[in-house]
C-alpha cells in the first residue's frame, strides 16, 4: 500500500480514497478514472462504517453519492476468487438495478469483479447464463430475483452484504413482502446497509426486526435544494403548448433537457412532433421494450440526444448530473412528482432551471403543488410567439452537436473468440491460452465471459492490440479461432 500512494503521490494524483481509507490499488485506480478523488459527505461517513462491519440504516435522498459510498467498501472486499455471489443488491426499479450495476462494475473493473444485473422483461435464459459463471455482485429487482431463488438458480450461500436500495420507493412499488422474504433467505452473518430518503413505520420494522443494532446515519443530499433552483410557470393551452415549447428549446438550446408528459400517449405524441422538426429526442416511459427504455437512458446520458421525453416513470432512479433543464408539458397529477422531476436540475453544484405549463385546467393542481413545496412559482407573462421563429416562420433551430463519447477504461480491449461452451471452452482452457502469449501475464487478463458458442475476455494495461494478433495465430484446446475487438 504504501508503494501505491507513493505512486500516486508522484503523479500528483493524490486520491483520498486511498490515504484516508486504505482502499486497494486496483479499486482506486478504477476511481481515479471515474473522477472520484475525494469522498462526498454520504461516503465520508458510511465507507468508514463499512468497513467496521457495522450494519447501517442511511437517511439520504438522490443525489448525495450514495451507490459509491456502498460501492467502493464493499467492492474493495470481495474475494475474487470466490464462485459464488457474495453480494445482493435490492432495486425497486429496472432502470436502477442496471445503473448501479454498472457503477460497481466500473469501481471494480480492475479487480476484475463481475457484477450481473437481474430484473424482469429481460430474457430469463441471458441470466440463468450470467449465473452459471462466477458472480461476484447481483443487482435486481425484487420480484425476479425471488423467482431465480425459488428456482434455486441463485445461490445465496455466500453473500456476505445485503443491500436495500431507496427502501421507500420499494415500499410505495408494494415489494416490501418480496423484500422480507429475500431478507429471510440470505445467512445470517452478514452485515446489512439499507439506504432511503424517508424511513416509514414498515421500514422501521424491517430494520428492527432484521438488522444487527444498526448505526443510523442521516446525510443532506448534495444537490441543489428545491428553492435554489429556477422555477417559474406560463399558463398555456393545450393546443399552444407545442410552439411555446419550440420558442422556449430554441432561444434557450440547453444542451441537456428533460420533457415531462403524464401519459405514454403524450410522450409518443410530442416524441413524433419533435422529431418532425429534427429535434435530437428519446422517449422514455413504461410501455416501451426494456432495452429501448435503457438505450434511451444511455444516449440521453452520454450527450447523444438533447431531449428525453418522459412519463413520471423516469422522475425516480436515473441520475443525470447535468441537466440544464426540465420542463413540464403537464403538470403532474401527484404533488410529490413536482419534486422529483425538476430535482433532476440542478445538480452536483451546477445551476438548475424549471418550467411548468398549466392550462386553465390545471390551476387548482397547480395551487395544490406550490403548497406542497411551501414556494409561490413565479409567473411569466406568455407572448406573441415570435422568438426563435423567421422572417418566415422557419425555425432558427440550433444545431445539436451529439458528445464525443468518451471511453472510461482506455486501457481495457475487449476481444470475442469464435468458442463457447458448446466447444467445451472452460475459463481455464481460455486463460492458459492467454497466459502462453509471449506479451501477456496474468495481470493483463480481465474478466472472461464464456457463452454458448463464443466467448468474450477483457485485456488490460493497452496491451488489447498485441493480444489480438498473438491470440489469432493460436489455438485453445487443439482448435484454431477466430478473433475479434469488441466495443467495450
Amino acid at each position: 500500500m504504501v508503494e501505491e500512494l507513493e505512486t500516486f503521490m508522484s503523479n500528483g494524483k493524490e486520491n483520498r480514497f486511498a490515504t484516508e481509507f486504505n482502499i486497494s490499488e486496483d479499486v482506486v485506480k478504477a476511481l481515479d478514472i471515474m473522477g472520484y478523488k475525494a469522498p462526498m459527505a454520504v461516503q465520508e461517513e458510511v465507507i468508514k462504517e463499512i468497513q467496521a462491519g457495522n450494519d447501517l440504516i442511511v437517511q439520504s435522498k438522490t443525489g448525495s453519492g450514495k451507490t459509491a459510498a456502498f460501492g467502493i467498501p464493499v467492492v474493495d472486499s470481495i474475494d475474487r476468487e470466490e464462485n459464488a455471489p457474495q453480494v445482493l443488491v435490492l432495486t425497486p426499479t429496472r432502470e436502477l438495478a442496471v445503473q448501479v450495476c454498472e457503477e460497481l462494475a466500473d469501481i471494480g473493473k480492475y479487480k476484475k469483479i463481475r457484477c450481473v444485473p437481474i430484473y424482469g422483461k429481460q430474457p430469463i435464459h441471458i441470466q440463468l447464463r450470467q449465473l452459471k459463471q462466477r458472480v461476484h455482485v447481483i443487482v435486481g429487482t425484487p420480484g425476479r430475483l425471488i423467482d431465480m431463488i425459488r428456482r434455486k438458480n441463485l445461490d445465496l450461500s455466500a453473500i456476505k452484504y445485503l443491500i436495500i436500495d431507496e427502501a421507500d420507493e420499494m415500499l410505495n412499488r408494494g415489494f416490501i413482502d418480496e423484500v422480507e422474504n429475500i431478507i429471510k433467505r440470505v445467512p445470517n452473518d452478514r452485515t446489512t446497509l439499507l439506504f432511503s430518503a424517508t424511513i416509514p413505520d414498515r421500514i422501521e420494522l424491517i430494520c428492527n426486526a432484521y438488522m444487527k443494532d444498526p448505526k443510523r446515519i442521516e446525510v443532506a443530499s448534495e444537490e441543489t435544494p428545491i428553492e435554489e433552483i429556477k422555477q417559474s410557470y406560463m399558463e398555456v393551452a393545450d393546443d399552444w403548448k407545442f410552439m411555446r415549447l419550440k420558442e422556449i428549446i430554441e432561444t434557450r438550446n440547453p444542451y441537456s433537457c428533460m420533457i415531462f408528459c403524464n401519459t405514454r400517449a403524450k410522450v409518443d405524441s410530442l416524441i413524433e412532433k419533435l422529431k418532425i422538426g429534427h429535434y435530437s429526442c428519446a422517449p422514455l416511459h413504461g410501455a416501451m421494450p426494456q432495452n429501448l427504455r435503457l438505450k434511451s437512458i444511455s444516449d440521453f446520458k452520454e450527450g447523444q440526444v438533447q431531449y428525453l421525453v418522459a412519463t413520471d416513470l423516469a422522475a425516480r432512479g436515473i441520475h443525470i448530473d447535468k441537466l440544464d433543464l426540465v420542463i413540464n408539458f403537464n403538470v403532474p397529477n401527484e404533488h410529490e412528482n413536482y419534486v422529483h422531476r425538476i430535482g433532476r436540475t440542478g445538480r452536483a453544484g451546477e445551476k438548475g432551471e424549471a418550467i411548468t405549463f398549466v392550462n386553465v385546467h390545471d390551476m387548482a393542481q397547480w395551487r395544490v403543488i406550490q403548497k406542497y413545496i411551501g414556494y409561490q412559482v413565479p409567473k411569466v407573462k406568455a407572448g406573441p410567439i415570435t422568438q426563435g421563429l423567421g422572417q418566415s416562420g422557419k425555425s432558427n433551430k440550433p444545431e445539436f452537436t451529439p458528445r464525443t463519447k468518451v471511453k472510461k477504461h482506455k486501457d481495457i480491449t475487449r476481444l470475442r473468440i469464435n468458442g463457447g461452451k458448446k466447444k467445451k471452452f472452460r475459463a481455464g482452457d481460455i486463460m492458459g491460452a492467454l497466459s502462453n502469449l509471449p506479451s501477456i501475464n496474468s495481470e493483463d487478463i480481465g474478466i472472461i465471459d464464456i457463452q454458448a458458442t463464443c466467448s468474450y475476455i477483457e485485456i488490460h494495461n493497452n496491451k488489447g492490440e498485441q493480444a489480438f494478433k498473438e491470440l489469432s495465430e493460436s489455438k485453445i484446446k487443439g482448435k484454431a479461432i477466430n478473433v475479434k475487438v469488441m466495443k467495450l
